[in-house]
């Protein structure tokens, strides 16, 4: 081993980025590989013609522990939405809100169709039930769907139907609810003790500032080089090969225990935490735990005339219904940024990969619109922009965390850094980074 460990860090997404700060800040002499020319994985943001588009509907949830100790939040200028959602089901839109941070919506909460007196009891149950578990043991226990949780947590039909589907929709991208409960109970609790936000500038400042961290303290960053396998000190190996891995490297090292050939050569380190989207981890370490199962979505982005908001007050706009998209973000409204000044920027999500060409779903959305609006006419509504993310997360069945794979189960000194070794989140994400990059220096220590 050399005096200085040598690792490579394949792949730039989060969980990348978070390995390479940490392996660097410990001593490591570390570079980052990235396919694509910027960092940020599926954190992206497109830049055109004064708008900002977001890579699908993505959000921050600015109580999750490693968004608190990874990210300098204020230098996101984050911008929140407001809390709860308005509701757009047959009986028109109404809001629900959440009292004890706006106790002037408690009014309209109450009168909200879709949540009885009961449910709003039960809500506050559950959020006091939440906040006393150990995160630390979120995912351990007992498994069911998080519908069946709600179910018997006494939940009535239609506020799980008209609200909690199409919310969880957006975030699980699993309107029916067969997401573990696990998901379900970690979120709700990060959403009671926080906020939902998205930087000024878009969700992918969150990975350049991650990528500014990691120069900081000495970490280089190379992209537009392609890792095609990984070998271990036994010569065994995995490639991506055709398949085509996230990530490459120029010139680290030598006398090594990993060989990485990559697209503009070989290279020798000491190590190589693997960092890449589920598909390409899974071919370069041979790795079968990791999940490949695929939660896909399609985000379509509109403009308006400015002044033609849809009045949510930041609130994100749930479709009741499945009939149309599972919901709509005044992008604008919340972080006017997003958008040139005389214009007003929303967007549409659709769950599932979606067939409709995007005009197709564009007159979806405009009908859908005017079904929610009926003294609205929507003929000015244009869409600037269509997002289809074929692998936005893995599928997180109840269960699903016992069989994920954990950060040294490559064969050799590989480690795995991805969500898919803890749950398909942010959060997920950077744990996953921080705990490749102790694993590693652990071992090289030791």
């Amino acid at each position: 081993m050399h005096s200085t460990p040598q690792v490579i860090v394949a792949g730039g997404g989060l969980a990348g980025l978070v390995a390479a700060r940490h392996l660097a800040g410990g001593g490591v002499d570390v570079a980052l590989l990235e396919r694509r020319e910027t960092v940020g994985g599926r954190v992206r943001t497109l830049e055109r013609d004064g708008y900002r588009f977001d890579r699908g509907f993505q959000v921050l949830f600015t109580a999750y522990p490693a968004v608190q100790r990874e990210l300098d939040c204020e230098a996101l200028e984050l911008r929140q939405f407001a809390p709860g959602a308005t509701v757009a089901s047959p009986d028109g839109l109404s809001t629900l809100a959440d009292p004890l941070r706006e106790p002037g919506t408690i009014p309209a909460t109450l009168s909200n169709p879709s949540v009885s007196v009961g449910d709003a009891l039960r809500v506050a149950r559950l959020w006091w039930d939440l906040r006393r578990a150990d995160a630390a043991t979120s995912f351990a226990g007992d498994d069911a769907t998080i519908d069946a949780f709600l179910r018997e947590r006494g939940f009535s039909r239609r506020f799980v139907e008209d609200f909690i589907a199409p919310f969880y929709g957006g975030i699980t991208l699993d309107r029916s609810l067969s997401t573990s409960r696990h998901v379900f109970e970690y979120t709700f609790r990060t959403l009671a003790a926080g906020k939902i936000a998205v930087p000024a500038a878009g969700i992918e400042a969150i990975p350049t500032q991650l990528a500014d961290s990691v120069r900081e303290v000495g970490g280089r960053i190379e992209t537009g080089v392609t890792v095609e396998s990984v070998s271990g000190a036994d010569g065994d190996s995995s490639g991506g090969g055709e398949r085509g891995s996230e990530e490459g490297i120029n010139g680290c090292g030598s006398d090594a225990g990993v060989t990485v050939e990559t697209d503009a050569g070989t290279v020798e380190a000491d190590a190589v935490v693997v960092a890449t989207d589920p598909p390409a981890a899974r071919a370069l370490t041979g790795v079968d735990a990791i999940p490949t199962d695929a939660r896909r979505c399609v985000t379509q982005y509109y403009a308006l005339p400015a002044g033609t908001g849809l009045e949510t007050d930041r609130r994100l706009l749930l479709n009741a219904t499945e009939q149309g998209p599972n919901h709509v973000v005044p992008h604008s409204a919340v972080a006017p940024a997003y958008a040139p000044d005389d214009v007003t920027l929303i967007s549409a999500t659709y769950l599932g990969e979606r067939a409709e060409r995007d005009e197709d779903l564009a007159a979806l959305t405009r009908r859908t619109l005017e079904s929610w609006y009926p003294d609205r006419r929507f003929d000015g509504l244009e869409a600037v922009h269509t997002a289809r993310v074929p692998f936005a997360q893995f599928a997180q069945p109840p269960g699903f965390f016992e069989g994920l794979p954990d950060v040294r189960d490559p064969a050799g000194p590989v480690y795995l850094a991805g969500d898919y070794t803890r749950w398909s989140s942010i959060q997920g994400a950077m744990e996953s980074g921080r705990e490749a990059a102790k694993a590693a220096i652990d071992d090289l220590s030791g």
